[in-house]
């Protein structure tokens, strides 16, 4: 298990992160941290390694864009001074090219999206412990459809900048790809974006997995 005794484990992201996490902060009793993937990462590790006691806090709002994680990297990361950070963000700046076509103001391309998420990781990275980076997704089995062609190419940057910062990077691309293998897009969500529960497993293990969750004791 790479996260130690105490620290603390910030999630910032869109939707999938936030799914009606407590404001101002995602953090505490009654459901702050929400009800999807990253409830249930803390569920796990609570439960699983107790003796850790990490530190959950969800930061992620409904609608962002890579263009919007920056606006608030100062109050929602840098303020919070976490010993880990996952980011997974990239949705909607491909969704809204496809879904409000004629709304550029809305579209954050690829350059953009590149540069932007380079800038806050490159200033981020001294300041923590741990840096997660998880690839957006399109849970749509075939991979040639448009949007699912386009989010793979933004996957793909995320890849690379983990690879260039020696970063842990979690492809959930892939990792629903292999329940796509059996189960239909709609099974797990029925826009292709706003995942079931089972499809927050999906992510929650694909997480856990990347930072060395023991399994067998579970």
């Amino acid at each position: 298990m790479k996260l130690e005794k105490g620290q603390k484990l910030l999630f910032i992201g869109d939707s999938i992160t936030d799914c009606e996490r407590a404001r101002p902060v995602g953090e505490g009793l009654f459901g702050a941290n929400g009800k999807g993937y990253v409830a249930l990462v803390d569920a796990l590790l609570q439960s699983v390694y107790p003796e850790l006691g990490i530190r959950i806090v969800n930061m992620g709002i409904g609608g962002n864009t890579v263009r919007d994680l920056k606006a608030r990297w100062q109050s929602d990361v840098v303020n919070q001074k976490p010993d880990w950070l996952s980011v997974m963000i990239g949705i909607n700046d491909v969704w809204r090219q496809y879904d409000t076509p004629f709304i550029v103001d809305g579209h954050v391309y690829l350059d953009e999206y590149e540069a932007t998420l380079r800038e806050l990781i490159a200033a981020t990275k001294p300041m923590v412990e741990g840096l997660v980076l998880m690839t957006p997704f399109y849970i749509e089995s075939n991979a040639q459809d448009a949007m699912r062609r386009t989010m793979d190419e933004y996957g793909a940057v995320v890849k690379r900048i983990a690879g260039e910062h020696g970063l842990l990077c979690v492809d959930t691309q892939a990792a629903f790809n292999e329940v796509l293998r059996e189960l239909y897009s709609a099974t797990l969500a029925w826009d292709r974006v706003h995942p079931t529960q089972t499809g927050h497993m999906v992510l929650a293990r694909a997480f856990l997995k990347a930072v060395g969750f023991d399994w067998s004791r579970a």
